[in-house]
């Protein structure tokens, strides 16, 4: 089921952006795809990830329960909040 809709997902986008005019219909329509479709499956994933790298660290020790329980879910958390909001901020500006 994921696998179907992750090529579901993925051809939607192709799909969006497979034009020979961008227009900002277009990259409209692409972003509001990225937010309501992508960004939810990168989230799950990466709570996911970050949930067991967490959980492991517990038992580790030195830089290793360093990167594990700070450093990967920070940088992954991180990554996913600053193109989710860039994106939202864009949308509300150009709505």
């Amino acid at each position: 089921i994921i696998m179907s809709k992750w090529t579901e997902i993925r051809d939607n986008i192709v799909d969006a952006i497979d034009v020979k005019d961008v227009t900002e219909d277009v990259k409209q329509r692409v972003t509001a795809a990225l937010l309501a479709e992508v960004l939810p499956t990168i989230e799950n994933a990466v709570d996911r990830f970050t949930a067991t790298t967490r959980e492991q660290a517990k038992t580790e020790t030195g830089w290793c329960k360093i990167r594990d329980g700070i450093v990967l879910p920070l940088v992954m958390e991180g990554a996913v909040f600053v193109v989710k909001t860039v994106l939202e901020k864009t949308v509300q500006q150009t709505a």
